[in-house]
């Protein structure tokens, strides 16, 4: 079995130890093991792989029903989020969404709480993460957001998702504020076409909706042109459609580590993915360049810029 970290640079034996609270690696996979067949009455035949991400763990295993996904997290500040998301994860596969849905236990629970410990389980699905080199997956990406975006704004979980985190502030304020403490090594160029975009900008009186909250590839599983996963909703939240996809636009390529910017073509073919599908309004594609501009501007480094957000800034400015 293999240990390791998601994304942060430090040794995942000690993190097991110092973090999750196990001796060692076989008493961890004894742990999951044991969780199955427990709460799952799954028997494990054999623990694949352990990774580590902040406070959050998961166990690939090989089982007689073919391979499984255990996700557990010990920050008990997240757990009603989690618990959310399984539960509108659960909704939306019902719905036909290509979502990887919990598997529930026995009584029916997709989320189980226990001892400070909050986990799922999910079948693991086949597939390859998002290649944006590929304009047809890209494409796929953006009708598939659609699809979820269209879903997700008849849920009937909307006052739930306000408990679990607040509804967005006013746009123009964002924005605004943001420029008002900008940091002095963005391009002062830059600045002033995000200010003028902005003053440009209509209403910001957009709806507000449930969107999935990290629509990025390292979150879409694809096999050929087609998503055949969206996977991690757990940063559900209550947001604008439009700032979702222009933030997804930005992020679409980064997976965990030495996050870079995509170029501007790929912006165009997630747009046009998802207007194959649901039509934005006119004021919420004029926010579209206010946005794509803004989100690339949050990821300038104030040192070296190896993978050149700086530049796509600039770029994106004209």
């Amino acid at each position: 079995m293999t240990l390791e970290m998601l994304w942060e640079r430090a040794d995942p034996a000690q993190v097991l130890r110092s973090r999750f609270g196990f001796t060692d690696v076989a008493a961890a996979e004894d742990w999951v093991i044991r969780t199955l067949d427990r709460w799952w009455n799954v028997h494990v035949v054999v623990c694949e792989r352990i990774v580590m991400s902040d406070h959050n763990a998961l166990a690939w295993v090989s089982t007689a029903d073919g391979r499984m996904l255990l996700k557990w997290s010990i920050a008990p500040e997240g757990f009603e989020r989690l618990a959310f998301a399984a539960d509108l994860t659960t909704w939306l596969a019902e719905r036909g969404l290509p979502v990887s849905a919990p598997v529930p236990t026995p009584d029916g629970r997709v989320q189980v709480e226990e001892d400070g410990v909050s986990m799922g389980l999910q079948h693991v699905i086949g597939g390859t993460l998002l290649d944006v080199r590929d304009p047809a997956q890209v494409h796929a990406a953006g009708a598939t957001l659609a699809r979820i975006h269209d879903a997700l704004r008849d849920s009937p979980d909307r006052a739930r998702a306000a408990g679990v985190r607040p509804p967005p502030t006013p746009l123009v304020q964002q924005v605004a504020g943001w420029l008002e403490a900008a940091p002095m090594h963005l391009p002062e160029r830059v600045q002033r076409t995000l200010r003028r975009r902005l003053g440009a900008a209509p209403s910001d009186d957009l709806p507000v909706q449930i969107v999935h909250g990290d629509y990025r590839a390292a979150n879409v599983l694809c096999a050929d042109a087609d998503v055949v996963a969206v996977i991690d909703f757990e940063d559900l939240r209550l947001d604008h459609r439009i700032v979702e996809l222009a933030r997804s636009a930005v992020l679409l390529g980064t997976l965990f580590h030495d996050w870079g910017p995509v170029p501007g073509a790929v912006h165009r073919q997630l747009l046009d993915g998802y207007r194959s599908v649901s039509a934005l309004t006119a004021d919420e594609l004029a926010w579209w360049d206010v946005l794509v501009l803004w989100n690339t501007m949050l990821f300038i480094p104030s040192g070296d810029d190896p993978t050149g957000w700086g530049a796509a800034a600039e770029a994106l400015a004209g």
